[in-house]
């Protein structure tokens, strides 16, 4: 386990740190789960994960960081919070109310867990991953309601970073973040209660690897909760656009439900079902201070927001939860 906590370091210079890994409740967490033997296995992954990004702006980040008070700390300037928060924009995820400081992200995701919370199983003494967990918005909601640990997964090192803030700012623990991505994991572990992917599996090329991963994290009655883009319409079809969709590059499958739920019992859930289908709104997911760029509205055709700019339909999200056989 120490040979993993050196990882950590980001391989700068020595005692140069992001320090956002907290090592020993980390490692603490996996032994209690069975999951020792992960810290020799994803050594070289983080390794070469943390390497690959280490560029300059890592020591803006992390000076950010160090400057930011502790929760202890209650000699509080919101106004130095704030512009120290500001510095790790875009803000994808939030919102966040934090020492006086409210992070208006790009996303309402609040909205998100309240259409989720009520179909879920009740998470207290559960052990949770997150795959694709962006800056941890989530897992800290599932904390407040009772989940005993939850490993996140996202290679992003500006979540990461933010992550690493909001965590210092309250002194929220039982949730890490890993710069790993799902299939950086030693496979077919079963070690997971419930596992969360929201927002990924439109981004995969396949599809099924993907689901079969997912499946692979959870013990025997674990539960999934996946939300991705689907296709309106009841046929058992899937859109692949062929260059953008809503401006983006990178999506590469639509399912329709009736689809979905035939890839999840492909995969081995057992009797699949959306629990909540909701098109985006430009109130849900906008430009705000915290993020500047483009959002969906710049995705949808002004004339008829019920297409995207390139004439496809516009956003909408499914969100399935299942238990794996």
């Amino acid at each position: 386990m120490r040979r993993l906590a050196q990882v950590f370091q980001f391989h700068l210079d020595p005692g140069d740190s992001l320090k956002v890994i907290d090592e020993e409740s980390l490692f603490t967490e996996l032994a209690g789960m069975g999951l020792d033997a992960w810290c020799d296995e994803l050594l070289p992954v983080l390794r070469e994960n943390l390497a690959d990004r280490a560029h300059g702006r890592l020591a803006a980040w992390r000076e950010i960081l160090h400057s930011l008070p502790a929760a202890d700390d209650d000699n509080v300037n919101a106004a130095r919070i704030r512009e120290l928060l500001l510095k790790l924009a875009p803000w994808r995820k939030g919102p966040f109310s934090v020492r006086g400081v409210v992070i208006d992200a790009e996303w309402r995701s609040d909205l998100k867990w309240q259409r989720l919370e009520g179909h879920i199983s009740p998470l207290a003494d559960r052990n949770v991953l997150d795959v694709g967990c962006g800056n941890g918005y989530y897992a800290f909601r599932m904390l407040q309601v009772g989940a005993t640990r939850v490993i996140g997964l996202d290679p992003t090192l500006l979540f990461l970073a933010q992550f690493g803030a909001i965590r210092k700012l309250t002194g929220i623990r039982g949730a890490h973040v890993l710069p790993l991505r799902l299939e950086d994991l030693p496979p077919h572990c079963r070690a997971f209660d419930t596992t969360f992917s929201m927002g990924v599996l439109y981004h995969q090329r396949e599809p099924a690897a993907h689901l079969s991963a997912l499946h692979g994290t959870l013990r025997p009655g674990g539960t999934l909760v996946l939300e991705t883009l689907i296709l309106p319409g009841d046929a058992d079809e899937v859109l692949e656009p062929r260059d953008r969709y809503a401006r983006m590059r990178n999506v590469w499958h639509l399912p329709t439900i009736a689809a979905l739920r035939r890839w999840l019992g492909y995969a081995g859930f057992n009797d699949p079902q959306p629990v909540d289908v909701t098109t985006t709104s430009v109130a849900e997911q906008r430009t705000t201070e915290w993020m500047t760029f483009e959002s969906l509205a710049a995705a949808l055709d002004p004339g008829d927001p019920s297409r995207t700019v390139e004439g496809l339909p516009a956003p909408t999200r499914a969100i399935f939860v299942c238990s794996a056989l």
